[in-house]
């Protein structure tokens, strides 16, 4: 066993960008830092033998990156017709109009205030461009408009934020709740069991080719720190920011203010359910 298959959801290891599955190659946008991770992963995706690709999340605001997804997608003979958005943060949405205005796409969004054009996403919805079918699916918690795609063909699942490559997410208080978070994650898990998936294409970090492993990994890291917020609460560590110097005390001191956000989202879960 490979030191990366050792670790959950067997992340890949090697070169980010590139080919990922038979539908999905990625182009990582120059956005590295410690909420990133290696940057932003720009996700083109399409049909075997078809002209038109599907985009999600064009990434920052950065000509160079958008450019180079629009000229990767060139290369391999086709045109970029829709865009595609996982949530608003701006290391995934910042470069969205730019990038329209470019490829003179359509953006479809959960959010209203970030589409351009007339059609939206909801669940349910199936994108068909090119003879690609992608599924939507709802997945609440990091924010409230946070959306993966089903890509059933590829046995795969483009998750955003909501599973990283690497690490765990933050669920972005008040914007994001942890109850939201949990149900997402075991809207997950049921693709996993019931659909078939196994590949995860996140938002950052590296493909990870056991998709079920990495959500039970997240949902037990989940219960983990609630547990240890819980305990933290009842030793008298009151404030987010109390509890984060208590609970996240081997974490980069760089990651607290995260942290904090997800620590009153647990708060706010735990007040809710009587537990504190």
């Amino acid at each position: 066993m490979t030191e990366a298959a050792a670790l959950p959801g067997q992340p890949r290891g090697g070169v980010l960008s590139g080919p990922a599955t038979s539908r999905a190659v990625n182009v990582l946008a120059p956005n590295a830092s410690p909420m990133t991770l290696d940057g932003t992963n720009t996700w083109i995706v399409a049909e075997p033998g078809s002209d038109l690709a599907v985009v999600i999340d064009p990434g920052p605001l950065d000509d160079t990156h958008l450019r180079a997804v629009i000229e990767t997608a060139e290369r391999a003979g086709r045109r970029i017709a829709l865009t595609l958005l996982t949530h608003g943060h701006p290391d995934h949405a910042e470069g969205a109009a730019r990038f329209a205005e470019l490829t003179r796409t359509k953006v479809r969004a959960l959010d209203p205030t970030l589409r351009l054009g007339d059609e939206g996403l909801t669940t349910g919805d199936v994108i068909t461009t090119g003879g690609l079918e992608l599924r939507v699916v709802p997945t609440p918690g990091h924010t409230a408009d946070s959306l993966s795609f089903h890509l059933p063909a590829d046995r795969a699942v483009l998750t955003g934020d909501t599973i990283l490559g690497r690490g765990t997410t933050v669920v972005a208080h008040p914007d994001g709740r942890l109850g939201d978070y949990l149900d997402s994650l075991r809207r997950l898990r049921s693709l996993t069991v019931d659909d078939g998936v196994h590949t995860v294409l996140p938002g950052h970090g590296p493909v990870l080719d056991d998709a079920q492993g990495a959500v039970e990994f997240y949902l037990a890291h989940r219960a983990h720190r609630l547990a240890q917020v819980e305990t933290a609460v009842e030793a008298g560590h009151r404030s987010a920011s109390e509890v984060v110097a208590q609970v996240y005390a081997d974490v980069d001191r760089s990651l607290w203010p995260a942290a904090e956000l997800s620590v009153l989202a647990q708060l706010e879960y735990l007040g809710e359910h009587g537990l504190i």
